[in-house]
């Protein structure tokens, strides 16, 4: 079973992308080769990784995509606060209920 990672992209227009795969690297290349990439990257690039972080199985890395998501943009910016920030959102989804 592969270990899924969660990563941010920062595109030509100042916007955000975050991701999940299994090989970041690979997937930032299919994203900037515009075939298998997400739509939402088609003509933004160049892209600049920001922030990549091995999270475990997929169910993790989905749910902590969608928390990354749902930041604000300003949250987004601040890149030495993101790694503490994303490390507080996976310590809230993985603690026990």
């Amino acid at each position: 079973m592969s270990e899924w990672s969660v990563y941010m992209l920062r595109c030509g227009d100042g916007s955000f992308y975050t991701g999940i795969a299994t090989n970041v690297s690979r997937r930032i290349a299919e994203h900037e080769q515009g075939k298998r990439g997400a739509k939402y990257l088609r003509g933004r690039g160049p892209f600049q990784l920001v922030y990549e972080r091995a999270v475990g199985d997929r169910s993790v890395a989905t749910r902590i995509e969608y928390r990354i998501k749902q930041l604000p943009k300003v949250d987004k910016e601040n890149l030495q606060r993101l790694p503490a920030r994303i490390d507080e959102l996976l310590n809230e989804l993985l603690e026990p209920i």
